[in-house]
């Protein structure tokens, strides 16, 4: 399951588009006056002004073998986020290490080096090795009813999990991590996790599928933005 597409909220479009554009090098796809999208990999990033939007979480997957200059990088373009004073995250059962960040809506950034998929890239690590958008946070009031409804709509392995507090849904190239908001907040900074809306497009076996998250609820039509 891949992300084709992800569009998010943001009450800073200027300073976001600052963040992706010049801070990490993204490649600007189109921009408007409330708009903009960037290229990350194989996936678009879009923002959409909009004046009360909340923080979410999102992931990018880098090449397996370059946490270390991963964090080298992001260390000259924010400041890396800590768990327990360490900056570089060891996943051990996810065999996948990962590095955080803040952009300036305080959107929790990651970039995860997935072991399994043995992506190596003997380059300089640069913004050209941010490879696809690899997660979307999902913060929901019931796991089982949204993975129920999403898995109506696009058959979705459970990759991680189970449907109390954490489920993370799709495989390494593209996951949903669904947790209950109620129970749970963002790791590794404990943040609050908000039902915010976002759109998402997942590609699986040469299909697209638009998705629609509106206040923690899945809606099988995309709305256009």
């Amino acid at each position: 399951m891949k992300i084709q597409e992800l569009t998010l909220y943001t009450s800073q479009l200027a300073a976001q588009k600052e963040f992706y554009r010049k801070g990490f090098g993204l490649p600007l796809l189109h921009e408007s006056k409330d708009s903009f999208g960037v290229q990350v990999g194989a996936s678009v990033l879009n923002f959409v002004f909009k004046k009360n939007a909340k923080p979410y979480h999102l992931a990018f997957n880098i090449p397996s073998n370059q946490e270390v200059e991963a964090l080298h990088w992001l260390q000259q373009r924010a400041q890396v986020l800590n768990y327990n004073g360490i900056e570089l995250i060891d996943f051990v059962s996810w065999n996948a290490k990962s590095v955080y960040c803040y952009d300036p809506d305080r959107n929790l950034v990651e970039l995860i080096a997935r072991k399994n998929l043995f992506i190596e890239n003997k380059d300089p690590f640069s913004s050209k090795a941010l490879l696809n958008i690899s997660e979307v946070g999902v913060p929901v009031s019931e796991i089982e009813t949204c993975y129920n409804q999403l898995n109506e709509l696009v058959e979705t392995p459970i990759f991680d999990g189970d449907f109390d507090r954490f489920c993370a849904v799709g495989d390494e190239e593209g996951l949903l991590i669904l947790i209950n908001k109620l129970k749970r907040n963002w790791f590794p900074t404990n943040d609050r996790a908000y039902s915010a809306d976002f759109e998402l497009i997942l590609k699986k076996d040469d299909t697209d599928f638009p998705i629609l998250f509106q206040k923690g609820q899945l809606q099988k039509k995309k709305s256009t933005v």
